[in-house]
């Protein structure tokens, strides 16, 4: 049973797994998003726990800043950063099942939320094909990111 959780200092430990060269390229670990966070001091981003049963097994960010407006016009979207789950997991079905939380979560807990956007890199096959299938539009838009070009998803609260 997959649920999320805002994170806590205790759920470190659970999501403090490596991940290996090509998907750094496309995501950040959980503890480099946390200190980015406490770099910026930023009110405006909310790490998430995935859990497994009560096991902590990945983690992203719901960030409510301005960077997501790189990928919406809509002020009333959170967008979702810095997805993982730990290697050792993958391929089970976690992150699919995590993405279908998402919206549920945040309509639990920012209701003024009515959409959800995401960037994945086009080189991200497998990230892609799980957003799809939990959900979440590609409707032609892209752009530029760190590692490459990006499509620009999102899913409608």
């Amino acid at each position: 049973m997959i649920h999320l959780e805002f994170f806590k200092p205790e759920d470190l430990s659970g999501v403090s797994y490596a991940l290996d060269e090509n998907q750094m390229r496309f995501t950040a670990t959980a503890q480099q998003a946390l200190q980015s966070i406490s770099e910026r001091d930023d009110d405006d981003a909310f790490p998430v726990t995935i859990f497994q049963n009560d096991l902590p097994v990945g983690f992203f960010v719901l960030d409510f800043g301005k960077d997501k407006l790189d990928l919406t016009d809509n002020e009333n979207s959170v967008l979702v950063r810095s997805l993982s789950v730990n290697p050792q997991l993958q391929g089970k079905g976690i992150g699919k099942a995590a993405m279908h939380e998402v919206g549920t979560f945040v309509r639990n807990h920012f209701n003024t939320c009515d959409e959800i956007v995401l960037a994945v890199n086009q080189k991200n096959e497998s990230a892609y094909h799980i957003y799809l299938q939990a959900g979440y539009i590609y409707d032609g838009k892209t752009r530029i990111g760190r590692s490459g070009p990006q499509y620009l998803m999102y899913k409608k609260l």
